[in-house]
């Protein structure tokens, strides 16, 4: 007679503290945005673009030019940030200055604000679930073993250039664009705020595409597209660090519960890029709680560690280092199991 041990399915697994232990920890005031200090962000990194553009132009020198690339694009990646407090409702009380600033952030930078904020609702809602998180999942080993040339390419080597494309056609496996109200991604009743923020982009890419006629392809190049590719390059590095390392647990089934996906996130030191991208590095307590303003991120976090314990991931190494090692093995997880980690295919292709 064949035991029931053998037969029963796995036991759930939790966490030895609540959502509650660790809200508790946390100061009250950092739940609390401060109005004048989020417009103060906003503000001040529109003067830095502004200032940028007038210097640019001023020297107008080919020498410069690399250099104000990385400048600009990392000030779209810093505005980004910007509407993405917008978009989780912790730049403001005041949902109608929420969606204004968020359409001031994201449209010049070509991020349709409202598709772009109810995906990033969902991938919030489901990290770290295999089968339901929206962006840098991981793919199954059988889906990775069937997936094509050119998927697997954009997926595994194009890593930070493949932002824009995820806009139109979503990751592996899912479908349904960011642009159109009709979109699976969306319900019924976001459809206008979506085609909103869609017509927005509209008028910019209108308003590119009259510069370029107006002046030149070089000066679009000069003065956009590249500071465009620079900010790219960022959202990617960053959004996939946030979620890719060979430690961090994915989760099936009844397996996961939100506190636990949450975690399967991890704090990454950039240097001398934290203040200027808005701590958007410090990222665990950003997943737990998403109301938290960025300017009280760093205060939250040191408040939890001593609850999260060993359950508390961060990295200081080199983001370059974490990128290549990242790069290197995080390809598929198992077909099987309710609690996987990233593994490497014998042969690359």
């Amino acid at each position: 007679m064949t035991s029931n041990l053998t037969t029963r399915p796995p036991t759930r697994e939790f966490l030895p503290f609540t959502l509650q232990d660790v809200r508790s920890a946390i100061p009250g005031h950092c739940f609390q945005s401060n109005l004048w200090r989020s417009l103060s962000y906003f503000v001040l990194d529109l003067g830095i673009v502004a200032g940028l553009y007038w210097l640019a132009a001023r020297i107008d020198s080919a020498w410069f030019f690399p250099l104000f690339w990385l400048m600009q694009g990392t000030m779209f990646w810093a505005l980004f940030v910007i509407g993405h407090d917008c978009g989780h409702g912790s730049f403001s009380r005041y949902r109608w200055l929420n969606n204004l600033v968020g359409h001031l952030s994201h449209t010049p930078i070509l991020v349709p604000y409202h598709g772009w904020r109810i995906s990033h609702r969902t991938h919030h809602a489901n990290t770290g679930n295999i089968e339901t998180d929206e962006s840098w999942y991981p793919v199954t080993e059988g889906y990775y073993d069937n997936m094509p040339w050119y998927e697997r390419l954009a997926r595994f080597h194009l890593i930070l250039f493949v932002y824009p494309l995820y806009l139109f056609r979503r990751s592996p496996g899912k479908q349904g664009s960011h642009f159109l109200p009709d979109s699976p991604l969306f319900r019924p009743h976001e459809r206008r705020a979506v085609l909103t923020s869609t017509v927005c982009l509209s008028l910019m890419l209108t308003f590119l595409v009259g510069l370029g006629v107006h002046y030149g392809f070089g000066f679009l190049f000069k003065y956009y597209l590249m500071p465009y590719v620079v900010f790219v390059v960022w959202l990617d590095l960053v959004t996939f660090l946030h979620h890719t390392d060979a430690d961090i647990p994915w989760y099936r089934g009844k397996d996961w519960y939100f506190l636990k996906g949450a975690l399967s996130t991890i704090d990454r030191d950039y240097g001398i890029f934290n203040p200027i991208h808005h701590n958007i590095g410090t990222h665990v307590a950003h997943h737990i709680f998403i109301t938290i303003p960025h300017y009280h991120l760093k205060e939250a976090t040191e408040a939890i560690k001593p609850v999260l314990g060993e359950h508390y991931r961060s990295s200081q190494e080199p983001i370059w280092k974490s990128l290549w090692r990242s790069y290197q093995t995080c390809y598929f997880v198992p077909d099987q199991g309710s609690k996987v980690y990233y593994q490497t295919p014998s042969k690359k292709i």
